[in-house]
């Protein structure tokens, strides 16, 4: 396993151990479409910077698929899932965000992976799908802001393009890697400047009454995780 240095000084944020422990325990009991660390970090990172909150109730289920073996057990991982969300909001209040991503192993050697991150921040969206799509679709400038974020999803095959879509090469990559913090920072800056309308509220509602889907399984992912 690889990682860099974590803010041991924050009180909110896992330490290298407590990461490693929450990293172990969602491995062992992962199946085919689970979200791994880095998955879970997106999807905590997309509530974060989200037009609205999301309760614990909502994204649990997008974490933990099966009950835990003992009571210990579960008050710890759920202790550790807890702080994991809370370090999202401190690193972001103080401009401080780094994505927890996967690493792969290539021919060049161990490399970066964005494809859990990215799944992980997609089903964030799904939550709140209504109010990002609308949104999205309505305002060019949150479009332009997540252009990183869309580029890397779409390069992991998490997005579908609806043009052609060329690879990025390696250096483009890494720069949209490099770019994920102040992309958060600026979507987060956004929703707080323009909160969702009473209208886009209402459609919220309206759909969480009438519809009910889950999103489609992603594709199997491997690797470790780096913060």
């Amino acid at each position: 396993m690889t990682t860099s240095n974590t803010k041991t000084d924050w009180p909110s944020s896992l330490n290298d151990s407590e990461l490693d422990e929450l990293d172990a325990y969602l491995r062992a009991h992962a199946q085919e479409g689970h979200l791994l660390l880095d998955g879970v970090h997106g999807l905590l990172s997309a509530i974060a910077v989200g037009p609205m909150r999301v309760l614990p109730d909502e994204w649990l289920p997008e974490v933990l698929h099966e009950p835990f073996a003992d009571e210990n057990e579960g008050n710890r991982v759920l202790a550790l899932l807890a702080k994991l969300n809370d370090s999202i909001s401190a690193e972001l209040d103080v401009d401080a965000y780094e994505p927890i991503l996967g690493e792969v192993d290539t021919e060049a050697g161990p490399a970066l992976s964005a494809a859990g991150w990215c799944e992980g921040f997609s089903r964030g969206i799904d939550l709140r799908a209504v109010l990002w799509e609308k949104r999205l679709a309505d305002d060019p400038p949150l479009m332009e802001m997540l252009g990183p974020v869309m580029a890397l999803a779409v390069d992991e095959g998490i997005l579908s393009a609806e043009a052609e879509f060329e690879k990025l090469s390696e250096d483009e990559y890494d720069d949209c890697l490099a770019q994920l913090p102040a992309v958060l920072s600026a979507v987060n800056h956004y929703w707080f400047q323009h909160p969702a309308t009473e209208a886009e509220l209402d459609a919220l509602n309206h759909e969480s009454e009438t519809k009910n889907e889950q999103p489609p399984p992603p594709r199997q992912r491997s690797g470790h995780w780096v913060h």
